[in-house]
């Protein structure tokens, strides 16, 4: 995209002028001639098609226009100059760019998130969700947090915690489950991998039921329709916390299976960032 040609000090003297409401005090503050500030406004207008400012005899009044414009411009403004020292002091943001499983974002990293927003201030993290298949590359990614046994191409993958699997349901649901095989008279809500039930089945010991229930790209809509008494979901309790411990999800059956852990991957070909190796740290410890 070509961004269309910025008239920055126009802009600048705008602003000073919509603060001030006085072309005179704004030449002040930017060290030029009243002159200068009203010629830089007045190109603005001309270039926008509208006037900014209403000129009353004694001083300034914006126009709606000139109210519309005048806050954006503050803000845009306060935040190159914070950038600039930043830069200055050697203390510039840095953009991490993390996608993850909507599971553990829910369940384990945003509780957690202003513990390594306090220890380092200075990255500015973009925190995007997902259903466990990412492009690392295609997507601008410097991490992706995704479940499954660490092996994906091209990447490197670092182990973060196992989250075993038990059937989760609704208490009123509950009540009609006092052995594995009564799994059977009820719907069973499937992820996309497709040997889940199979191996909790296998651990209880018991022949696994035809599966009827919807299947789910997302743990955490499995986990709704669950709590919606649509099924009976298979799920990791130890990121459903806030739902078991409100009472809207039980576990009918203590048995667990794992079946693989979440990790934290990266590219095998990108170079680390200050703000990569800082989170890396983090999680790894946390």
């Amino acid at each position: 995209m070509v961004r269309p040609h910025l008239p920055l000090n126009a802009l600048r003297a705008f602003e000073a002028s919509a603060r001030h409401l006085s072309f005179t005090r704004a030449a002040i503050e930017l060290c030029v001639t009243q002159a200068a500030i009203s010629h830089q406004v007045k190109a603005l207008e001309t270039r926008l098609g509208v006037q900014l400012f209403r000129r009353l005899p004694r001083g300034l009044a914006l126009t709606d226009e000139g109210i519309a414009l005048q806050p954006t411009l503050a803000e845009s403004f306060d935040r190159m100059a914070e950038l600039v020292e930043g830069i200055a002091n050697g203390e510039a943001t840095q953009l991490l760019s993390v996608a993850a499983v909507g599971s553990f974002a829910t369940g384990w990293l945003l509780p957690r998130l202003p513990v390594f927003r306090t220890a380092h201030p200075r990255v500015d993290l973009r925190l995007f969700t997902n259903n466990n298949r990412v492009d690392l590359a295609g997507e601008g990614l410097d991490y992706a947090i995704r479940f499954g046994d660490g092996a994906w191409h091209a990447t490197q993958a670092l182990p973060l915690i196992e989250a075993p699997l038990t059937p989760l349901c609704t208490p009123a649901m509950a009540r009609a489950l006092s052995e594995p095989g009564d799994l059977a008279g009820v719907p069973l809500l499937r992820s996309y991998r497709a040997d889940e039930w199979q191996r909790w089945f296998d651990a209880a010991g018991v022949a696994p039921p035809p599966l009827r229930g919807p299947v789910f790209d997302s743990s955490l809509a499995m986990a709704e329709a669950a709590m919606q008494g649509v099924g009976v979901a298979l799920a990791p309790p130890s990121m459903l916390g806030r739902a078991i411990d409100g009472g809207s999800l039980v576990r009918p059956f203590a048995l667990e299976v794992s079946i693989g852990r979440y990790w934290l991957t990266w590219l095998k070909s990108r170079v680390p960032s200050p703000a990569m190796i800082a989170f890396r740290e983090w999680i790894a410890g946390a």
